[in-house]
């Protein structure tokens, strides 16, 4: 009996070593009020991770570089291989090559690609970034030449400087917004005929206050050798469906970021302006604490941002390949992902994007393209944002109440609950949730709420308040007067 009973318990420990070896302790997470991790549910899962084996292509995929999606089709600039893969998505979740692409027709120049960094399918015509080839081409679908973007020939754009195009995007009206190496002015604008019209979004000039004192007071020639006060690059961009603009820079330091001066992710407007809102706890910035272990050292460095229809937009941290969501208000959403081998887990992520709530990362190191989809967790959360966006607050309130069941640590669900009860003007209820998430901003305009609306139904309290709190003092004097003058009248 004593042996049985040691077999079950030696299973046992054996089942349990294994659940903890597949286990993925801290894979989802957000930050609290104070700053400090919060681990959650997985909001997202993995359903594929896509190589040259699992595609059927004989050769492996070589630094891709350009990730785009539209519709169910996916597009891959393999760039270290000058091709671009199609990639169609069955209703099965089933990935399957339909068109490897390597060449195009007409034209006058070179009919092939030469490290192709970026693709954009728009109105039935693609546009690529050739950039070993120092161009934009612009192809129909059926990979006819249309046109081509090249270096602008402008007295704004140095002409030493080759022209080589690294990402881009294109409004509904076919204009071409790019950035480039070398390109520090912001993003180039072409118009769809090919002109250029000029640049947008520069970046704002950084410098260190010792250079700028040390640049008053130097010389010609020393001011000469030293580097001149530039605007910072991009790294990527998207064009969200009502044509703003989100672009990402990894060029930010460790001190701009603690300072809170550092723009990682800006939203831009047609005038280049950024109109990102930023009333989170914390910036939008990736990790809001890092350090230097597990081989990974300094802050996220986000390379790729993507946004969807309901307001939410991610980034890409190419540093410990994390992926940070996050609403329009600047909330952190949530965050998942890693460095390593595994599912879900990255060597370089360089690309990021969407096909409808599913997130799509490409790995230029791994030469890999993993699909993560929501899994009942992140849906409510979603849900619940989407709810309150089109005006249902009762059923969004019931929404976060259900997240709440699966994470009862987490902060914007109670906001979000707060938010419902508010608009229902349920203000009381409202600040006890506001309350419980530390949300000074929102309870301060339900108090104020509050309490318009209780001098409103105990108006008449008040009134009757105010008038015995002057009547009795008078009605006291006018006592103690009549009591005066009965006794003078008796000393008479």
């Amino acid at each position: 009996m004593k042996k049985t009973w040691s077999i079950l318990a030696a299973c046992l420990l054996t089942a349990a070593s294994s659940m903890t070896a597949w286990a993925r302790p801290g894979y989802t997470y957000t930050y609290d009020y104070w700053g400090d991790v919060q681990y959650s549910p997985d909001a997202y899962r993995v359903v594929s991770v896509l190589t040259h084996v699992e595609l059927g292509l004989e050769r492996k995929l070589d630094s891709p570089e350009g990730l785009f999606v539209r519709g169910n089709r996916i597009y891959v600039c393999d760039t270290g291989n000058s091709r671009i893969l199609e990639i169609e998505r069955a209703a099965t979740d089933r990935f399957a090559v339909k068109r490897v692409i390597e060449e195009f027709s007409g034209g006058s120049g070179v009919r092939t690609f030469s490290h192709p960094t970026d693709v954009c399918e728009t109105d039935g015509f693609f546009y690529i970034c050739d950039k070993g080839n120092n161009r934009i081409l612009k192809l129909d679908g059926g990979l006819r030449y249309v046109a081509e973007f090249g270096k602008p020939t402008d007295a704004t754009f140095d002409q030493s400087l080759s022209f080589l195009p690294e990402k881009l995007s294109v409004d509904a009206a076919g204009r071409v917004y790019c950035i480039a190496e070398n390109v520090n002015k912001g993003l180039i604008k072409f118009e769809a005929d090919g002109s250029f019209n000029g640049f947008i979004g520069a970046s704002e000039v950084t410098y260190d206050f010792a250079d700028y004192l040390w640049k008053k007071i130097a010389t010609k020639e020393q001011l000469a050798a030293m580097e001149s006060f530039v605007p910072t690059e991009y790294d990527n961009l998207y064009m969200d469906e009502e044509g703003f603009l989100y672009a990402c820079t990894t060029n930010v330091s460790e001190a701009n970021l603690r300072a809170g001066t550092a723009k990682p992710i800006r939203k831009l407007n047609l005038m280049g302006k950024d109109i990102l809102i930023k009333n989170g706890d914390f910036e939008p910035i990736g990790d809001i604490q890092w350090g230097d272990g597990g081989g990974y050292s300094g802050p996220s460095l986000i390379t790729d941002v993507t946004a969807l229809n309901d307001t939410v937009y991610f980034g890409l941290d190419r540093v410990r390949g994390r992926i940070f969501a996050y609403d329009a208000q600047g909330n952190l959403l949530f965050a998942f992902g890693g460095g390593g081998n595994l599912d879900g887990y990255f060597k370089l992520p360089s690309a990021l994007d969407h096909m409808g709530r599913d997130l799509l990362v490409l790995d230029a190191q791994d030469g890999s393209l993993t699909v993560f989809v929501p899994t009942e967790y992140g849906r409510h959360i979603y849900q619940a944002i989407e709810e309150y966006d089109q005006g249902r607050y009762l059923d969004s309130g019931e929404t976060w109440r259900e997240v709440l069941k699966r994470n009862g640590n987490y902060a914007l669900a109670y906001v979000g609950i707060g938010k419902a009860l508010a608009r229902q003007e349920e203000y009381g209820e409202a600040m006890k949730y506001f309350r419980l998430a530390w949300d000074t901003d929102n309870y301060s305009k339900a108090f104020k709420y509050y309490r318009k609306e209780w001098v409103e139904e105990h108006i008449g309290l008040i009134f009757t308040g105010v008038f015995l709190l002057s009547a009795v003092p008078l009605g006291a004097g006018r006592i103690r007067k009549i009591r005066r003058e009965i006794r003078r009248a008796g000393l008479k």
